[in-house]
């Protein structure tokens, strides 16, 4: 094998990146649907493991052996839908919020569509752990943690539609910040961030080093941008971040990458790299989900993206996309035909420095991760 500095030379005279490699492991082949997947140390052994919103039950699988655990059960009639995980007090161990009753139909009434509820952990994480329900918006659909410049956290939420909103027209979309109270028995303090949104499909956090943190928002309106603070008194518009206006569905963001699914269900992989745009793939049927890493060690970024209904080839699947020069990205698959990809998410799962991949199917009823090798 050529030495590091060998490789390095031939790799920095070029402007591609070397092709990344995956080893695939099935964890799960009884998935219902895979809505959405969180990345976490769940037991407080500086593993991260995977928690994940199935159709009717919240689990975690306990990274090495992998065994599933369920946290809770049937929250709500209908489905669960979104599940964030982090830690946010400091111990080591994850804090979950997960969003349910998933019925998009109904834009008005609350108590038939959406939910927010805090998980409160037992003293053994693999028992059933206990659903605190806060306020929420109807459409309830995707949730992320927050950590703000002074190191206060939010779970952000945000609603698919508006109250009351038909075909992505009417009142706008209301996100919320939930200020995290720090006590499962205090209540949560809900800020309105903004309510001039339509059809507000996913977020990605932005966090800074002695800076604001940044929430963006793809919807119908495009990308939009929501700075700190958080417990604002006004909600005027959020900011269109510039050229990128085109409705979109999912959004990554790594260093200057912005990776977007176009329009939401879409067939379009978009990346703004700086001032330029690129269509990376326009043949997905229902692009659903999408992550960003540095998967082959060279600084550069690499997007994941999958989708969930066979497309014009009769083929589901996750792909890798590479920039191979200035002007060009070239494809890989990673799973070709195994995976009706709902949702993945990123993470190194094995400490060895390198980003993984973890991918949940609805049709193909799964969930795997793709080793980094």
């Amino acid at each position: 094998m050529l030495p590091a500095f060998v490789l390095s030379l031939f790799f920095s005279s070029h402007e591609w990146d070397p092709k990344p490699h995956f080893r695939e492991q099935l964890i799960d082949s009884t998935v219902r649907i895979g809505y959405g997947i969180a990345i976490g140390d769940v037991d407080g052994d500086q593993k991260p493991d995977i928690v994940l919103a199935d159709k009717k039950d919240i689990v975690w699988y306990r990274n090495g052996d992998w065994k599933k655990f369920v946290m809770v059960s049937s929250l709500t009639t209908f489905d669960n839908v979104c599940v964030a995980a982090r830690d946010i007090d400091g111990d080591g161990k994850v804090e979950v919020a997960v969003g349910a009753q998933w019925n998009p139909g109904e834009t008005s009434n609350d108590s038939l569509s959406g939910s927010v509820h805090y998980l409160v952990r037992p003293a053994d994480p693999k028992m059933l752990w206990k659903a605190i329900e806060l306020p929420h918006e109807p459409t309830v659909h995707r949730m992320r943690w927050a950590k703000s410049a002074s190191g206060k956290y939010y779970l952000i939420v945000l609603p698919l539609h508006g109250r009351g909103n038909k075909g992505g027209e009417g009142v706008g979309v209301k996100v919320f910040a939930y200020e995290y109270p720090g006590s499962a028995d205090t209540p949560w303090a809900r800020h309105l961030l903004s309510d001039d949104l339509h059809l507000t499909h996913n977020l990605a956090i932005v966090e800074k080093s002695n800076a604001a943190t940044e929430i963006f928002i793809s919807g119908k309106e495009g990308i939009r941008k929501i700075t700190e603070p958080f417990d604002r008194k006004t909600t005027t518009s959020s900011a269109i971040v510039a050229g990128k206006t085109t409705a979109a569905g999912e959004i990554k963001i790594q260093k200057e990458v912005f990776a977007t699914i176009q329009p939401m269900h879409g067939n379009k992989l978009v990346v703004y790299k700086g001032a330029r745009a690129f269509t990376l793939d326009s043949a997905f049927n229902e692009g659903h989900a999408l992550g960003v890493g540095d998967f082959t060690g060279t600084g550069s970024t690499q997007v994941v993206a999958g989708w969930r209904n066979p497309d014009n080839n009769n083929q589901v699947g996750v792909k890798i996309y590479t920039q191979t020069s200035k002007d060009q990205w070239k494809a890989d698959w990673v799973d070709q035909n195994g995976m009706a990809c709902e949702d993945l998410q990123v993470a190194d799962l094995n400490n060895d420095g390198k980003p993984d991949i973890v991918a949940s199917g609805r049709n193909t009823k799964n969930l795997k991760i793709y080793w980094n090798q």
